[in-house]
């Protein structure tokens, strides 16, 4: 599952993303509310945590607009404040829940799971190509004759991938997608994590394949 995290204390932030990546959640961490817009709108994301008090935009806000947007994700806002006011304003602007700092990384995780809990439905879960399923929640790629665990940049990349068969996709759009818009992260990775994925299909007896087109990018292709 795929989480943006906009938090502007960068060591809370730290602090969170070690945590939700140790629980399987793949997370893309921002420290305003100006980008937590734009990845928003510009990403695919399963859920988002706001900061309230945000530098340029706060999470009000954000809220706000992406909801005016049709961005219908899971929203947990977080926040200082505690005051009365403040929870009926979030939540009558569509947050899902409201958590107030500090709070304990096991209220955090469980509180993700039950908003999240509508949108991970065992169906929705599953994407399938070919004779491929991923599972959304446990990472792990299988076919009729395997299955392997992915590292987080490969289901990243695969679940792209899979959502999309038959899509050129740039490495440039990897690298904005996976790595974030801000990322110091060198192109080759991109390269890397396809050489992976590539022998994990092989690995399981795939019947797809990552196809490389020239100065185009990479499509997911049912093998001839």
């Amino acid at each position: 599952m795929r989480i943006l995290l906009a938090e502007d204390e960068k060591s809370m932030s730290r602090a969170l993303t070690a945590i939700l990546t140790k629980n399987n959640y793949s997370v893309d961490a921002v420290y305003d509310g100006q980008d937590a817009l734009d990845y928003l709108l510009q990403g695919s994301y399963d859920c988002a945590i706001l900061d309230v008090m945000m530098p340029k935009i706060d999470g009000f806000s954000v809220l706000k607009k992406i909801r005016e947007q049709k961005i219908n994700i899971p929203v947990m806002m977080l926040t200082a404040k505690s005051q009365i006011d403040d929870k009926v304003e979030g939540l009558d602007l569509g947050a899902n829940d409201y958590l107030t700092k500090p709070f304990e990384s096991r209220e955090l995780l469980a509180r993700l799971r039950a908003i999240t809990r509508s949108v991970t439905t065992a169906a929705d879960n599953l994407l399938s190509y070919g004779n491929v399923t991923l599972n959304r929640g446990t990472y792990e790629l299988s076919s009729d004759k395997g299955s392997v665990k992915l590292a987080a940049k490969e289901y990243q990349i695969m679940e792209y991938l899979m959502a999309n068969p038959g899509v050129l996709i740039s490495t440039d759009r990897f690298m904005e997608k996976v790595w974030g818009l801000d990322s110091d992260a060198d192109i080759n990775v991109v390269w890397t994590n396809l050489s992976y994925l590539r022998k994990k299909l092989a690995s399981i007896g795939a019947n797809i394949k990552i196809k490389a087109t020239r100065n185009a990018g990479y499509s997911l292709e049912i093998e001839p």
